[in-house]
């Protein structure tokens, strides 16, 4: 039996995504992003940002440029979603309308910025469902959300609730300006961020929503984007403190130090391969690995290593890779 079939329950599994959330707005970063997913492999996302990228008054030429790279010959993994403007912007129904209208079939997902609560979120999440519905768009299109505003993390759970989403994201910059001042400018660095109380609170309640509801819990940006240590570091407590299985880049140069971090070691992948190929072959009845009793609960964390380890590019032997991962 497969441990995805052994271990849980259907509906319990999360959606597994790529642990990078790259962002990129500007034509020439979209496609040295591309042609580097192409060359890598669906190990990260690429969110072609159609918000802060947009120039003012330039709304939908710049969803064509969007659609434009969404379609190029470099979209080889079907891993590239978009950010619209936000809900309660004079853009937002054109965004979706045109992006659901010429890419709604090689779309990832959308994501939807600046919520002010569940309310906006459900409006968002309807007006993307009669687009998809008025253009006969066949495949699913997930929904992912940006939470950044007091009222979308007052109502983080129930916004985690809801069935058409599938990824929360922590809006740091627009987080931390929405307190008037009252949270220093450290608190959007790098280091800053994992220490301030306020912001602190914000980052373990989204992650907690997420996991709550077995959904993507996605960290902010590191906005010292030329310190390769400050990605480094950060990345990692996101990934072994924080409980975030996903983090955004904001550079080319972030991806692969993120990709690391939240990547297993190897004597941890070795590990786990030997405690959930001894548990299937005791047909998962608790078993003892190395004077350590393991069960179904600690088989589940062992599995989902695994998992991570896959997503992330790390090699794994052949019989693991025919067993549980072939297609």
């Amino acid at each position: 039996m497969h441990p995805n079939q052994a271990l849980f329950e259907e509906g319990d599994a999360a959606t597994l995504l790529p642990v990078v959330d790259h962002y990129c707005g500007v034509e020439a970063r979209m496609v040295k992003s591309l042609e580097l997913q192409a060359a890598k492999g669906p190990v990260f996302d690429i969110t072609l940002d159609c918000e802060d990228g947009a120039p003012i008054g330039g709304e939908a030429e710049h969803v064509q440029l969007v659609l434009a790279q969404l379609h190029s010959a470099n979209n080889r993994h079907g891993r590239v979603g978009a950010r619209v403007h936000p809900f309660d912007h004079a853009s937002f129904e054109a965004d979706v309308d045109e992006l659901v209208r010429r890419g709604g079939e090689q779309l990832a997902y959308l994501m939807v910025p600046k919520p002010r609560g569940l309310a906006d979120v459900e409006q968002a999440c309807n007006f993307i469902d009669e687009a998809i519905k008025r253009h006969g768009i066949r495949k699913p299109l997930p929904v992912h959300v940006l939470i950044e505003t007091h009222g979308a993390l007052q109502e983080v759970f129930a916004i985690a609730a809801h069935p058409r989403i599938e990824s929360l994201s922590f809006g740091l910059m627009d987080f931390v300006s929405a307190h008037r001042g009252a949270i220093p400018r450290t608190g959007m660095s790098a280091q800053g961020q994992f220490t301030h109380p306020l912001v602190v609170r914000a980052k373990l309640e989204i992650a907690a929503a997420s996991h709550a509801h077995a959904k993507t819990p996605s960290h902010c940006v590191v906005t010292e984007f030329k310190s390769a240590s400050a990605i480094q570091a950060a990345a990692t407590r996101a990934a072994r403190e924080f409980g975030y299985t996903r983090m955004w880049s904001i550079h080319p140069n972030q991806i692969q130090p993120i990709i690391d971090a939240f990547a297993p070691s190897v004597a941890e992948i070795d590990e786990a391969i030997e405690i959930i190929q001894a548990a299937q072959a005791a047909q998962w009845a608790p078993i003892q690995h190395r004077d350590t009793l393991h069960d179904r609960a600690s088989y589940r964390y062992f599995w989902q290593l695994i998992e991570r380890a896959h997503r992330t590019g790390q090699p794994l032997p052949a019989e693991v890779l025919q067993a549980w991962f072939a297609a």
